[in-house]
C-alpha cells in the first residue's frame, strides 16, 4: 500500500504492520515499539539479529520517556541531547526495566532520536508514540534512498510505504553515548 500521508498508515502500525518511510537521510523500516510480534516481523524482513538492538524515533522527548530511564542521566547529559534535537542525532540512553530485548538487543541501553523530518514528526504525532526505525535494506545491503528501491527489496513484504522526500542529511544519524558523550558513529 503506497501512501503519501503518514497519517494514513497509523492503523497499519497499530495493528502490527511494518512500514517503510522517509527519514533524514534514508528510507527507514518501522513498526510499533510496543508490539513484539511486529518487531520480530521487522527483524525477519531485514534479516537483522535481535541482539543488535534498534532505534526509536519520536516527535518529541516525552514520547521516549516510557522506554528510557532518564534518572540515570544528569541534567547536563540530557541537555546535550536536547541541544541537538530535533535533528539527525541518535543518543544511546539507559533503559527502563522490563523493556523488550527485541528493542534494546543485548544491551542495557536504547538508541533514541527526536527527528526533525516532517513525515517522521507527523507519523509519531499521529501514533502518539515513537516508532521503531532501522534503515530500509536487507542487512549488509545499501539503505534504500527512494520508494522504488524500497519496493525492489520489500515488495509484498511490508504492509505500507509512506512516499516522500528524504531529509537533507547525506549519511545516517550521528550516534552519541548519552552517558559518556562519546561519538559512536
Amino acid at each position: 500500500m503506497l501512501q503519501q500521508d503518514p497519517h494514513a498508515v497509523v492503523d497499519v502500525v497499530l495493528q502490527g504492520g511494518v512500514i517503510a518511510y522517509p527519514t533524514e537521510a534514508v528510507y527507514g523500516l518501522g513498526c510499533d515499539p510496543d508490539n513484539d510480534s511486529a518487531i520480530e516481523k521487522l527483524l525477519e524482513l531485514k534479516q537483522r539479529p535481535w541482539q543488535k538492538g534498534l532505534i526509536l524515533v519520536a516527535s518529541d522527548f516525552s514520547q521516549l520517556k516510557p522506554y528510557i530511564d532518564e534518572s540515570q542521566l544528569s541534567a547536563e547529559r540530557l541537555q546535550r541531547a536536547f541541544d541537538k534535537w530535533p535533528g539527525p542525532f541518535t543518543f544511546i540512553m539507559p533503559i527502563k526495566p522490563n523493556l523488550s530485548p527485541l528493542l534494546c538487543g543485548q544491551f542495557n541501553s536504547l538508541a533514541v532520536r527526536v527527528s526533525n523530518h516532517p513525515d517522521v514528526q507527523a507519523l509519531c504525532q499521529a501514533l502518539g508514540k515513537p516508532i521503531v526505525s532501522t534503515s530500509a535494506n536487507l542487512t549488509g545491503q545499501e539503505p534504500a534512498m527512494t520508494a522504488a528501491e524500497v519496493i525492489l527489496q520489500f515488495d509484498g513484504k511490508i504492509d505500507a510505504l509512506v512516499t516522500g522526500e528524504l531529509g537533507s542529511e547525506l549519511k545516517p544519524s550521528t550516534i552519541i553515548d548519552a552517558i559518556s558523550g562519546k561519538i559512536l558513529r
